[in-house]
């Protein structure tokens, strides 16, 4: 290499930071040409490996178990190089652990290509796979897995659908995946997943300052070189460009790229994010051969959302370079005509040139000017959302009040019905005791606690509709339309809705609903499970959009 003091730095434990304060974006983008100009040595050692892996198959013995883990090995040095033969992998182990009857290595396995049918576009392939998972079976360790990929799925989904309708639904669903993989997420664990899964966390949240700590936790355990470094470096642009920091943004892309040629890796983002940052900015060249080495590993690495992903930009800059180098040629030929005129001419064509300029600087500074508009207009916007924002939070407080009111209320109206069913008793074994003349005087009927019990339903009914007035047909929209239910003369809710609309209220537990109610347990397991094979909508999402009725 050209810079010797740079790779002593790569070797150094503290890398990042003498790197950062001591070497410059320019001097990252020199050593990525030179990279990319020796390419080739760097695939030449990926290539060994997998060699090195063939030569093991013909002497591992005809062992099912051997054979998966070779297999995965496999899996390993083709995910980040050739998808299709990545894929391939694992599906041959699909078919070991069923033959095994290996339910956790099968497990494992689907949930890896999942995550590659994923991020290679086959958004269906990926959905069979992870919904072919027994969530209830699902060991611990693959729990934030399960979540991370249907919430990357959704994301997809939501990015690249054209129906705007369907792009809500799935920006729904894709938070409540990532919800809960909050949910169980360690937020102490030191693992590479859960820190991951912390980092994006806390970027969601805008906490920039502890998901740089989190990602300075991660640049530790990684080199240049590897894909944990290059992937560690994309987290830490995506921090950078959404705080505002471009120069940074640039500088960990080109680091993120560095790592990822010089480790043969050929699903990558790095590179051809960096090449549309530099078109734009004008450094077309350098643009252009990353865009075109980019191209071509993604043509290598055959996965059709990543080619899809490139082609815009790829086609845009390919233009603008081939334009670039047709105005170069004809200004050659101009200038080359113009040597040969005379004196005259000469001064003429000066004067153009500055012309042209004046031109050029008045465009410039209308550019300048409407700049500053844009960024008085992105002022005016932040403090619109913010002030939405802090709407929001009161918005959220004040529901959860309501919410916590009728809770103290049912839980009241429960208590004071116990206490007259207790009376009631009392009467009857006074009356055994043949103190008649004492319990007329005390109570008259029986038939009293149906109506206590009759009026605390309609003041329940009541208070929720107050607080949930359009709940009926919210509740009927998520129903097919010939299982709706429509409301008897003088009736607030029924049964059945008002199941749910204990469950909207955050009460869930079957056992409570049931002796709130009155009634038994598996009866309530029955209307809750008739509802869910009534909907419209996943059984499973069903009565997760019914508890975000707003």
């Amino acid at each position: 290499m050209r810079k010797p003091l740079l790779l002593l730095l790569v070797l150094s434990v503290s890398f990042v930071q003498l790197f950062s304060r001591d070497t410059t974006l320019k001097d990252i983008l020199r050593e990525l040409d030179d990279a990319i100009e020796n390419s080739e040595q760097y695939v030449s050692k990926r290539e060994a490996r997998i060699e090195a892996l063939n030569d093991q198959r013909e002497r591992t013995p005809a062992d099912q178990s051997a054979l998966y883990e070779l297999n995965f090995r496999f899996y390993e040095v083709y995910k980040p190089y050739k998808c299709d033969s990545a894929i391939a992998y694992l599906n041959r182990n699909i078919a070991i652990a069923q033959q095994l009857q290996d339910n956790e290595r099968l497990t494992e396995t689907k949930l890896l290509l999942a995550s590659l049918h994923e991020q290679s576009g086959l958004y269906k392939e990926a959905t069979d796979l992870i919904e072919s998972i027994d969530r209830e079976a699902l060991p611990n360790r693959f729990i934030m897995k399960y979540y991370d990929i249907y919430a990357k799925i959704y994301l997809s989904l939501e990015e690249y659908t054209q129906d705007m309708r369907l792009a809500e639904r799935y920006g729904l669903v894709a938070q409540s995946y990532r919800d809960s993989l909050f949910d169980v997420l360690d937020k102490n664990a030191t693992d590479n997943e859960s820190l991951i899964a912390h980092e994006t966390f806390l970027l969601n949240e805008r906490k920039y300052d502890e998901a740089i700590r989190i990602n300075d936790l991660r640049l530790k355990a990684a080199q240049l070189g590897t894909a944990e470094y290059a992937l560690v470096t994309y987290h830490r642009s995506l921090i950078e460009a959404d705080r505002g920091d471009h120069e940074m943004e640039k500088y960990n892309l080109a680091l993120s790229a560095l790592s990822d040629v010089y480790a043969a890796i050929k699903d990558h983002a790095s590179l051809w994010m960096l090449a549309e940052i530099l078109y734009k900015e004008g450094d077309i060249d350098r643009a252009y051969n990353y865009i075109r080495f980019s191209w071509n590993d993604t043509q290598i690495y055959n996965a059709r959302h990543r080619s899809l992903q490139t082609a815009g930009i790829r086609s845009l800059i390919d233009q603008t370079y081939q334009k670039t180098i047709e105005e170069n040629n004809a200004r050659l030929r101009n200038f080359t005509l113009l040597t040969s005129l005379l004196s005259f001419l000469l001064a003429i064509a000066l004067f153009y040139i500055y012309r042209q300029m004046r031109k050029l600087s008045v465009a410039r500074q209308e550019l300048q000017h409407m700049n500053s508009q844009l960024q008085s207009l992105n002022e005016e916007l932040k403090v619109i959302n913010e002030s939405l924002q802090a709407s929001n939070a009161d918005l959220s407080e004040s529901n959860k009040i309501k919410e916590k009111y009728i809770g103290r209320f049912i839980n009241l109206c429960s208590i004071y019905i116990d206490k007259l069913d207790a009376y009631r008793r009392m009467a009857y074994k006074m009356l055994q005791a043949n103190q008649v003349e004492q319990l007329r005087k005390i109570t008259s009927s029986v038939d009293s606690l149906d109506n206590e019990l009759k009026e605390l339903y309609t003041n329940f009914d009541t208070a929720f509709l107050q607080l949930f007035p359009d709940f009926v047909e919210k509740f009927n929209v998520l129903l097919l339309e010939k299982e709706r239910i429509t409301l008897k003369k003088g009736e607030l809710l029924n049964t059945e809705l008002r199941i749910y609309a204990l469950i909207r209220l955050g009460i869930d537990d079957s056992a409570q609903i049931a002796e709130f109610l009155r009634y038994s347990l598996n009866t309530i397991y029955n209307y809750r499970a008739k509802a869910r094979n009534k909907a419209k909508v996943s059984r499973d999402d069903f009565e997760t959009l019914v508890k975000q009725i707003k």
